[in-house]
């Protein structure tokens, strides 16, 4: 009787101990220590891990020689890249992050800070949300309806929380050439996201305004819809969005139809940054739900490179607009060539 109770404890322990094993993060010291827990956090200098023998140890990461977890993690490094995988440390002391088909590696003290799948980024959620504000001029050369040069203004304002994202934007281009008006514009918009669950995300935007050029007296795209992030790092990140808009569109020519139709509303944002200098694409494609040949499509693509001080940015890039549906003698496609200065504050 009493053999088979210890044999029975024994295979309880073992069992026990298994158990424990499938949920353990494990970190090794230079003095040989092991340590079996889960890793909790990472500030850049000490690692935090939570056991059931001894509450939460913090280790200097100076001292870590070794890092394994059981189950994927946040990993952000040096240099701001992020990645999300299991994390291993190989033979040359260098932690190793595996997630699908990349891998990436860094030094142990080289990572900065560690989370959950799916949870907040801990730098974003200690800042909090924030305003920040730029204004913008251009420089601008078009080639479409007519050929100029001119001057182009716009304004927008971020409020960047830990799950959501508000911006507010406008926009003025007027330009004259041989004393002719050729190009009368102006938007001004309003874009919410909330990403409500890892990758994905919910949006509402509405934007208005006119273009006299194109023979538009007023235009309005109310959209809603669902976003991915497709790609989600510091340094790289690729969202797409798919909703349904209501567009609307009246002409200054009575004779032209009056665009009121409803259709999906399909978006990316492609944004990467290299040093200090970032690109930025976007593309936005609105069709109409009864006939697909009436739509808009916007491109836009820019370098953005840091000027003299923290405020000042130049932007260059190009943004195609068009309008399959237009005034007479008025060309759909309109192609705007920019050199934008940029001066953002807070």
């Amino acid at each position: 009787m009493f053999k088979c109770s210890v044999l029975f404890l024994a295979a309880l322990a073992l069992f026990a101990m298994a158990a424990t094993g499938v949920s353990a993060d494990v970190v090794e010291t230079k003095s040989g220590a092991r340590l079996v827990g889960k890793v909790t956090a990472i500030d850049g200098s000490v690692i935090s891990l939570s056991t059931d023998y001894a509450g939460v140890l913090t280790i200097k990461q100076e001292e870590v020689v070794s890092l394994t977890t059981d189950e994927p993690r946040v990993i952000r490094v040096a240099g701001g890249a992020v990645m999300t995988g299991v994390v291993t440390t190989s033979a040359d002391g260098r932690i190793q992050v595996v997630g699908g088909d990349r891998v990436v590696t860094a030094a142990i003290n080289e990572v900065v800070a560690t989370w959950e799948p799916g949870a907040n980024d801990p730098a974003l959620a200690a800042r909090g949300a924030k305003w920040s504000h730029e204004a913008s001029v251009d420089m601008t050369g078009k080639s479409g309806n007519k050929e100029q040069s001119g001057i182009a203004a716009g304004t927008r304002s971020k409020r960047i929380g830990v799950t959501d994202a508000l911006q507010l934007y406008t926009a003025y281009n007027r330009q004259k050439s041989f004393n002719v008006v050729s190009s009368d514009q102006f938007k001004a918009g309003i874009d919410y996201s909330n990403n409500f669950s890892g990758r994905k995300s919910w949006y509402v935007r509405d934007e208005g305004g006119f273009d006299r050029v194109k023979d538009i007296a007023l235009y309005n795209v109310t959209a809603t819809g669902m976003g991915y992030d497709f790609i989600k790092e510091s340094q790289h990140v690729l969202t797409g969005r798919a909703g349904v808009a209501f567009r609307y569109e009246s002409y200054r020519d009575p004779s032209t139809e009056v665009v009121k139709s409803f259709g999906p509303d399909f978006g990316v944002h492609h944004e990467y940054t290299l040093g200090s200098a970032k690109m930025i694409n976007d593309f936005t494609y609105i069709p109409a739900f009864e006939d697909f040949t009436i739509f808009r499509a916007i491109h836009e693509s820019y370098l953005e490179v840091p000027l003299a001080g923290v405020r000042w940015k130049l932007r260059i890039g190009v943004t195609h607009d068009y309008n399959s549906q237009t005034g007479d003698d008025v060309e759909k496609l309109d192609t705007t060539y920019f050199t934008r200065f940029v001066l953002r504050w807070q």
